[in-house]
């Protein structure tokens, strides 16, 4: 029997990925929205797809299912709990899918533990309209493995994103993050992913990466010694229009990501007494011009 699946947060990320499990047609999917909508649309590298998948803009009348996506920003796990509390039961298993290295530690206490999974995702999606998208490559995303993970990726069976598991995911958060890390840079100037092609933006990019592979390391991550070189040159590489949601929020005068993103290299690095300097500055001066 096919898995009942609800997705919280149909953002940039949630939105497409509630879309390629539409395509499956064998699923059970309810997608739990503040904004109503009919349709979800997604400009792919190969085309558009769609889908019309049961829209919940309430828990109410709501009941437990197999799986939970919690693609919700990470300042809003508060946004998450009444949808969590209608939809997860003593076997619901809970992906969580954000930026940055602390997927468990949001929901402990509101999940059992041993039915969170974390999930690394790394593909550029961007929301124009609620329930319309567009994903500039398919990427990837990784999971811990174990039977968890292999059911994770089996939900996304003959989708084009390359999803698996991985023996070690704490290097793959880490590096993920040094990416995420890097692209503060693009909300502090309010440019898009072309601003790496300056010289000076690109130093600031490596040192915030620098910064993440030295407390990444403290936590156990293998982290490459040109992490900063590689995150640099992917971000010239692209799309320089691409617009990272940092920037789009900050944009679009939402809250941002800031301490999920930079803000927990600080945390984490003063913990281990390992000083971030640039880091600690990107933040304050975010968080001064949001203010």
């Amino acid at each position: 029997m096919s898995p009942n699946v609800a997705l919280i947060g149909p953002g940039a990320i949630g939105g497409t990925l509630a879309a390629w499990l539409a395509q499956r047609g064998d699923l059970d999917l309810t997608v739990c929205a503040r904004t109503p909508f009919e349709t979800l649309t997604v400009e792919t590298p190969d085309g558009e797809i769609s889908a019309r998948p049961k829209i919940a803009t309430s828990p109410r009348g709501l009941s437990p299912v197999d799986w939970v996506l919690v693609a919700t920003k990470a300042y809003d796990d508060a946004g998450a709990a009444p949808w969590l509390a209608a939809l997860v039961g003593p076997r619901t298993r809970v992906a969580v899918i954000r930026n940055g290295v602390e997927h468990r530690e949001a929901f402990a206490g509101r999940v059992d533990a041993a039915n969170l999974l974390p999930v690394i995702v790394d593909f550029p999606a961007e929301r124009s309209a609620p329930g319309v998208f567009r994903q500039r490559r398919y990427g990837w995303i990784r999971v811990p493995e174990g039977e968890a993970g292999k059911a994770f990726a089996a939900l996304f069976a003959g989708c084009p994103i390359d999803v698996g598991t991985t023996d070690d995911f704490v290097s793959v958060a880490w590096r993920k993050l040094a990416l995420n890390a890097a692209g503060a840079v693009n909300a502090m100037t309010l440019k898009p992913s072309g601003v790496a092609h300056d010289p000076g933006a690109a130093q600031v990019m490596k040192a915030l990466v620098a910064e993440c592979v030295a407390v990444g390391r403290a936590e156990g991550a293998t982290l490459a010694d040109d992490l900063g070189d590689q995150v640099v040159n992917g971000y010239r590489a692209g799309p320089s229009d691409l617009v990272n949601s940092l920037l789009a929020d900050r944009q679009a005068g939402r809250p941002m990501e800031l301490d999920a993103r930079n803000g927990v290299i600080v945390r984490r690095g003063a913990a281990h007494g390992i000083p971030t300097p640039a880091n600690a500055m990107i933040v304050a001066l975010l968080n001064a011009a949001a203010g």
